[in-house]
């Protein structure tokens, strides 16, 4: 754990001097604040951030862990010389580069609500928003770090970083859409959520609408999916499949990292 630790505080310091973190931060900030300014009701501008945060959480998460980690191969080797343990290793890389992600996305999206002062019901919306966030950078950087082991060029591993990001956020919105209207003649509702669970944005999307009260602008498939998400092995499944999403580039990706011949 010791290792795991050293590797963390300096990942962390050198991740938190990033002047792409930092612009980061202030994007959300700036967003926020502007959209406080312009609305008096904070449930409405959570709701218009929701989209932001889909798109561009998992987009900055990907590109930037997949480069950044490219980019510190030397350290990596440097650190590989010495007689560490490379499992506690790899997880200090990836909790160095998740955690100033995720202080920089619950900073720059938080701070501007804060300072404005809301009502409960607000506070508990937005703090949805910031667990879907603060999930879907952990997910990202997790297939970010996985992405960075296997590829040993620097522009490959970019290309994979956006090809995953377009195959979740685009592609895969449509390969539901000709799904569900190729089989629209048959009850789909059990078929959807399976679909749902297979991509952590979707289960973002979804459990946020909800939140929103947007179940009743998505008629049956709402109903159904608000059933589902308010039973309590609806939520424990919800949470399985994130922490799935998680665990699975992590394991692979530390597999890939103690085989590796730097």
């Amino acid at each position: 754990m010791n290792t795991l630790v050293k590797v963390l505080k300096y990942q962390s310091k050198d991740a938190a001097r990033s002047r792409w973190l930092i612009a980061y931060a202030a994007f959300f900030m700036l967003v926020s604040e502007v959209l406080l300014r312009f609305s008096s009701d904070p449930m409405k501008v959570q709701l218009s951030l929701v989209s932001v945060v889909l798109f561009l959480v998992p987009l900055v998460s990907i590109v930037f862990g997949t480069v950044y980690l490219c980019n510190a191969r030397e350290f990596i080797e440097l650190l590989l010389a010495q007689p560490i343990n490379r499992r506690q290793m790899y997880g200090g890389l990836y909790l160095g580069l998740t955690l100033p992600l995720v202080l920089a996305f619950v900073c720059g999206l938080g701070t501007p609500f804060l300072f404005h002062g809301s009502d409960a019901p607000a506070y508990g919306t937005l703090a949805w928003l910031l667990t879907a966030g603060v999930v879907l950078t952990c997910v990202f950087t997790a297939v970010a770090s996985l992405i960075a082991i296997r590829c040993e060029d620097r522009l490959r591993g970019l290309g994979a970083a956006i090809g995953v990001w377009m195959l979740l956020t685009v592609v895969y919105d449509g390969f539901v859409l000709f799904v569900l209207a190729a089989f629209s003649s048959h009850p789909l509702e059990r078929a959807t959520l399976g679909l749902m669970m297979a991509n952590p944005i979707d289960i973002a999307r979804v459990s946020l609408l909800l939140r929103f009260d947007g179940a009743a602008m998505m008629g049956y498939t709402g109903a159904v999916f608000l059933d589902f998400f308010g039973k309590g092995y609806g939520m424990a499944l919800t949470a399985a499949a994130l922490a799935l999403w998680v665990l699975l580039p992590l394991t692979f990706g530390m597999r890939a990292f103690e085989r590796k011949d730097f």
